[in-house]
């Protein structure tokens, strides 16, 4: 099947590769001399892509979870034909360029996640194939087989070493992702030097027992044998697949099998003696003519033809199931339906209280009802998350249109997983735990805010109303944690209407992903809510309550359940002849982004004496009191004991609150 002009492609991939890295004097030249081979029979062999219609739906994804290993991805796109130049090569890791020191999907033509910190991008390809499935048996027919394509991934040992894997490649094993295949670049080095100093796994026997089928090819450099190990993977499609595959980390480096060529350029010296080993004799950044002629015939040309097969099919497809095109046209563009929030039916003040994280369970039935392709799960606790779809089925190997996901306690791999199907495009995804957990999964959401992927996090038991089950299950930290975090919307409602408005925010989302931080205990429907929160959450903060005066004499801020104590509060102080507003601020970052004027609106300038209340940390709540004001919430861990003690305990009453005001503002 391959023959001499095939390795001389490969070359091609390994010197682009290293000519970036030196160019740079910086990047991990390693992995693409040992991986090219395997890359190269992937791409030129089995991977349907068109580079001319990269973010075609029913392409095969590909997925370098060991994401140092960059510069062999970039050389890939290259050569294909995706908008990635040979001056793009040469500007590798530079400012702006579209090539940075690990793949960031939002930054370069054909990447697909943006991965790096290892583990995770293996993770993402589960959510990915995960999505497959899913969206497969949403859209096909018995005579349409439009999503039909595989997931694949070229992981490291540092991958399959960081816990997040495991977590991951249960989950596949027990869903049964026959069309997941994973690359295993099976070197024995890592970045401190030899594998078995730190890892020694039987990798045949833990996937095998994970659910896994698992193959091996003894020579990375055998281009036939590890296409034919490909081929044997795709044709097994009731299980997910490993190929581990021996290669040797820098090969034909005079410092190839050790760690000196994981993480730094090889030097002037030792690229020419690689050079010699490969029979190189190229100016840097070249690709041969024979090379060329070859991607473009194996790859380039290759899925051209497999994107106009499929387009026919899918003409085809409209033809005969209109309405099934239409509504997959509309997930894979991240749209909604215009009728997507008409059973999000605001409440009246008299309404019974209940708590958020149930107001959510209704915001879910209400978009699930209207939204076919939204579905979702929990870490292992949807009976207290209340993520439950109640109208649809479980996701599982003999039930793919299942909108439930059972997640199982993976809060990491799920968080990632949400990611990946959420890249693979044709589906609104949201997952839940306990908001301390949120520490779990602090990494995949960063993922989420960095790539641009607006999938929802449900998290709920959101502070120390917990109660009995005591600090380790209290968050403190993690609302100011994840309010630091760039392009996150942390949401965190005081009622039913506020959380069925954060909800709209988080579906409606293009860019974006969003957190719902949700209470255990029931909140009353706020005076004014049903007619403000529809602006007033979309905007992060507004007046929930008004003082009587126009100007008043002072603020109370809070969010979450603290904002009806802070309500009843005004009422207190108001009996003291105080008379101060109340603002929900259920959103700090996007009342960030409001004009001056609206902020003024809310926080006037010239009102000093502000108070917030919040039960957790009060870092970050200076901003809106100002040097003037006062932050009262808990700057140390919980306590176990009954709600209403602990929240006595830390004096999250409404005496306590008003002393704190009085105390501060009119002594």
């Amino acid at each position: 099947m391959f023959n001499e002009k095939d390795i001389i492609a490969v070359n091609t991939l390994r010197a682009l590769s290293v000519d970036q890295v030196e160019k740079a004097n910086s990047g991990h030249p390693g992995l693409p001399m040992g991986a090219a081979p395997m890359a190269y029979a992937l791409w030129a062999g089995h991977l349907n892509i068109n580079p001319k219609q990269s973010k075609w739906i029913n392409r095969d994804r590909f997925v370098l979870s060991a994401g140092h290993g960059s510069a062999l991805l970039y050389s890939l796109l290259h050569t294909a034909g995706f908008d990635v130049s040979i001056e793009d090569l040469k500007n590798f890791r530079q400012l702006n360029s579209k090539t940075p020191g690990h793949p960031e999907v939002t930054h370069t033509d054909g990447v697909e996640a943006t991965t790096g910190p290892l583990g995770q991008g293996i993770a993402q390809a589960v959510g990915m194939a995960m999505a497959e499935t899913h969206t497969a048996a949403l859209y096909n027919t018995p005579e349409h087989n439009i999503i039909d394509h595989f997931t694949f991934a070229l992981v490291g040992d540092g991958d399959l070493m960081e816990g997040i894997s495991y977590e991951a490649t249960s989950f596949a094993g027990k869903q049964e992702l026959g069309k997941l295949v994973v690359l295993y670049d099976s070197n024995d080095i890592s970045l401190d030097g030899d594998l078995n100093q730190a890892f020694v796994e039987d990798v045949k026997g833990r996937f095998e027992a994970q659910g896994w089928h698992y193959l091996r090819v003894e020579d990375g450099n055998d281009l036939n044998a590890i296409s034919e190990a490909i081929a044997a993977a795709k044709a097994h499609t009731t299980q997910p697949t490993i190929i581990e595959i021996k290669t040797v980390i820098g090969y034909g480096s005079p410092q190839q099998g050790t760690a000196n060529v994981h993480g730094n350029p090889l030097g002037a010296d030792n690229w020419t003696a690689t050079k010699s080993v490969y029979g190189w004799e190229h100016e840097a950044f070249n690709v041969p003519a024979e090379a060329a002629e070859l991607f473009e015939e194996k790859v380039t040309q290759r899925g051209a033809a497999a994107y106009a097969e499929w387009e026919k099919a899918f003409e085809a497809y409209a033809a005969a199931e209109p309405e099934k095109a239409a509504a997959l046209k509309l997930a894979f563009s991240n749209e909604l339906p215009a009728d997507y929030a008409e059973l999000l039916t605001l409440a009246d003040v008299d309404t019974n209280a209940d708590a958020t994280r149930n107001s959510s369970s209704k915001a879910i039935q209400a978009i699930a009802e209207k939204v076919p392709f939204f579905w979702g799960g929990s870490a292992d606790l949807s009976g207290s998350n209340k993520t439950m779809n109640n109208s649809s089925e479980d996701f599982m190997p003999e039930s793919r249109d299942g909108r439930n996901i059972w997640f199982g306690v993976r809060e990491f791999a799920m968080a990632a997983m949400m990611n990946g199907a959420a890249l693979h495009g044709g589906n609104k995804i949201y997952g839940g735990t306990f908001f301390v957990f949120t520490d779990y999964l602090k990494a995949a959401v960063r993922l989420s805010a960095i790539s641009e992927l607006p999938v929802t996090y449900v998290m709920t038991h959101d502070s120390i109303a917990v109660g009995e089950d005591g600090p380790t299950h209290e968050p403190i930290e993690q609302l100011a944690a994840f309010r630091a975090m760039p392009n996150l919307n942390v949401m965190r409602p005081a009622d039913v209407n506020e959380t069925f408005v954060s909800w709209k925010i988080a579906v409606e989302s293009q860019t974006r992903p969003t957190m719902l931080v949700l209470t255990r205990q029931n909140v009353p429907v706020l005076p004014n809510s049903k007619a403000l929160a529809e602006e007033g959450v979309r905007k992060g903060a507004y007046v929930i309550s008004p003082s009587e005066a126009e100007t008043p004499e002072g603020i109370l801020i809070a969010a979450g359940s603290e904002v009806s104590l802070a309500v009843a509060t005004q009422a207190k102080l108001k009996e003291q002849g105080i008379d101060v507003s109340v603002v929900s601020m259920p959103a700090q970052n996007l009342f960030d982004e409001q004009s001056a004027e609206y902020k003024e609106s809310v926080l006037p300038n010239a009102v000093r004496n502000r108070l917030s209340v919040e039960m957790g940390s009060t870092f970050g709540w200076a901003k809106y009191v100002g040097l003037d004001g006062v932050t009262y919430g808990i700057d140390t861990f919980g306590k176990s004991a009954p709600e209403k003690e602990v929240l006595a305990d830390y004096g999250f009453t409404v005496d306590n609150i008003a002393k704190v005001y009085t105390d501060a503002f009119n002594k």
